[in-house]
């Protein structure tokens, strides 16, 4: 277990993220999504993390009843503030347009006024089905710095002060406005998604010290690039950042799974120890779709990655070579 930044929260090592369970691409039934969730728990792991974007709330449904039952102490669970679901019954016929395979009775409406805030993080308790949660993020402020900074951070700054939440941070796809975050505020954790991976580093010079300067933790999001990074032979059809990923992005990973072969190791078994190796990331956060997902990333994710792997990579210009994870062998 691992504490995010300076407050008393702790997470594990490896996290579960929650869009996957929300319908992300393509249904899940609820039974598979339960046996995720269980599987995840019975590998050990106690962090989970949802929000309602996913699924139009139903990520936060699936995982509040998977978890209920559970003992509260042991467990870290974070939701994201930023959206409002608003009903909207004339569109319930029609589906979800924002990647999520769900019918679009809901609209989401950004809000990052206090009130909206509260309303957010409100609405998830009662999804979740939970009294509290101890950790709220941001979700995807890219947009909305001046009204975050004035209204939503002092909002989740006060609930913080009086022991509503463990923690405060926030949440992104990228890292620029992150390290403002990291500089000028002061959240315990932000969640990096996908610039801190083997395809893109672009975190690694500026953004990553300063949470190292600053005591925040980072959680590692998006280590698999939206799959590119899941599987050894990525098909046609993989993506990368949540589009079809490039002709030259899939031979580049096949080229990382020809130097894996080598060694016996994995793509995501290799995704995943890198993301972890940053002395700042205190939990790598992968989703799953059925518990099938969840066992072997586990077991991937103990797995020892041999020194040579990683030299092999620098020596064929797919890792920069002050980037070397300081792996067993």
């Amino acid at each position: 277990m691992r504490r995010l930044g300076r407050s008393r929260v702790r997470v594990t090592g490896l996290g579960f993220g929650g869009a996957v369970i929300g319908n992300l691409y393509r249904a899940v039934d609820e039974d598979t999504a339960r046996g995720a969730v269980d599987a995840a728990w019975q590998a050990g792991v106690r962090y989970f993390d949802t929000a309602p974007h996913y699924g139009l709330g139903l990520a936060e449904r699936r995982l509040g009843a998977a978890l209920a039952g559970r003992p509260r102490a042991e467990f870290a669970l974070s939701t994201k503030v930023g959206r409002l679901l608003v009903p909207s019954p004339h569109r319930a016929a029609l589906r979800d347009d924002a990647g999520f395979d769900v019918p679009a009775d809901h609209e989401r409406r950004w809000d990052f006024s206090a009130d909206g805030i509260r309303r957010s993080l409100e609405s998830s308790l009662d999804r979740l089905g939970t009294d509290r949660v101890d950790v709220v993020l941001l979700h995807d402020p890219d947009d909305h710095w001046e009204q975050v900074v004035r209204e939503a951070y002092p909002a989740l700054h006060e609930l913080r002060a009086q022991g509503v939440v463990g923690a405060i941070g926030v949440g992104m796809n990228q890292w620029r406005l992150l390290e403002r975050f990291v500089v000028e505020t002061d959240v315990d954790v932000v969640m990096l998604a996908g610039r801190w991976t083997l395809l893109d580093q672009s975190a690694v010079d500026t953004m990553l010290p300063a949470c190292l300067r600053r005591g925040v933790s980072v959680l590692a999001a998006g280590v698999f690039n939206g799959g590119l990074l899941a599987t050894d032979e990525p098909g046609p059809d993989a993506r990368y950042d949540y589009a079809p990923a490039s002709r030259e992005l899939r031979d580049r990973v096949r080229r990382i799974a020809e130097v894996a072969r080598r060694h016996d190791v994995r793509v995501p078994q290799a995704a995943m120890a890198f993301a972890a190796s940053h002395p700042a990331v205190a939990s790598v956060v992968v989703g799953a779709r059925s518990a099938e997902e969840v066992r072997g990333n586990a077991a991937l994710f103990v797995e020892p990655v041999p020194a040579a792997f990683w030299a092999d990579l620098v020596a064929a210009g797919l890792l920069r070579a002050d980037l070397v994870p300081q792996s067993g062998p």
